[in-house]
C-alpha cells in the first residue's frame, strides 16, 4: 500500500483561512499547486503573486518537494514600525505602569 503524498496551499484574508491539499506530483511547480488547489475560485488574488514556501520567497516557477506549504502572500494592511509607535506611546519606557512593573 503506497501513501498519498502531498503538498499544501495556504493563503488567508481578514475574514477567513484557506489551507487546502493538493496531491503532489514530481517536478510539481509552485503556480501548478495553487492552479489544481482552486484556490482562485473561492477568493480573488493579489496579482502579481507573491509566494514563500514556509516563509521563504519563492518563484512561481520553483519545484517543489513533498510537503511544502505554498503561501500566498498579502500586501500589508498596516505599517509594522506604526504599530511599533503605537505600542511604545501606549507602554512607555522609564515611567513604571501597572503593565510594565517587574
Amino acid at each position: 500500500m503506497t501513501q498519498q503524498q502531498f503538498v499544501w496551499v495556504a493563503f488567508a484574508t481578514p475574514e477567513q483561512q484557506f489551507h487546502i491539499s493538493v496531491q503532489f506530483r514530481a517536478g510539481m511547480t509552485a503556480l501548478q499547486a495553487i492552479e489544481e488547489s482552486s484556490i482562485a475560485e473561492q477568493v480573488a488574488l493579489p496579482e502579481p503573486l507573491q509566494l514563500g514556501v514556509f516563509g521563504s520567497k519563492i518563484a512561481a516557477e520553483t519545484i517543489l518537494q513533498v510537503g511544502d506549504r505554498v503561501e500566498i502572500y498579502r500586501a500589508l494592511t498596516i505599517n509594522p514600525e506604526q504599530i511599533r509607535r503605537k505600542r511604545a506611546a501606549n507602554n512607555p519606557v522609564g515611567r513604571l505602569t501597572k503593565r510594565n512593573r517587574t
